[in-house]
């Protein structure tokens, strides 16, 4: 018997090392992966039924949510799919960290948003190894 797409669709998701997370049009978190979980430092059970403001610092929380809630409203966003993203995000140690990221948006049956997965993983090592090499290049141009 061929193996079931949907089987296949759900053990890739749960199980996949890049965090895999949905959240509803409140932007309250509906689905968090083990790649989540290892990411973020969070587990499932804390995290679903919280807010994205978990993984988001302080300081960019205004700016996401205007995007959000207009995201939300007109079912468009300025980021076209397949484009990635890169912004800095919170652990639950409160460490940031910096992730790429790509959007999936969800829609009713009605047409209307529903809400938007995302898919990240953490490049906090390579962001790091990019700012050292911009320094000493800086450096070494003087």
């Amino acid at each position: 018997m061929p193996f079931a797409i949907d089987r296949f669709c759900r053990i890739l998701v749960e199980s996949m090392p890049d965090a895999v997370v949905f959240a509803d049009r409140d932007g309250a978190i509906g689905f968090w992966n083990r790649g989540a979980e290892r990411i973020f430092g969070w587990s499932a059970a804390e995290a679903v039924g919280r807010s994205l403001d978990l993984i988001i610092p302080e300081g960019l929380r205004a700016r996401h949510w205007e995007g959000y809630r207009r995201t939300m409203a007109s079912g468009e966003s300025r980021y076209g799919a397949g484009d990635l993203l890169s912004v800095p995000a919170l652990r639950k140690d409160g460490v940031r960290i910096s992730v790429e990221f790509t959007i999936v948006p969800f829609r009713d049956e009605g047409g209307q948003m529903a809400g938007i997965a995302a898919v990240m993983r953490d490049v906090t090592a390579r962001f790091e190894e990019l700012k050292a090499l911009r320094r000493q290049a800086a450096g070494k141009g003087a």
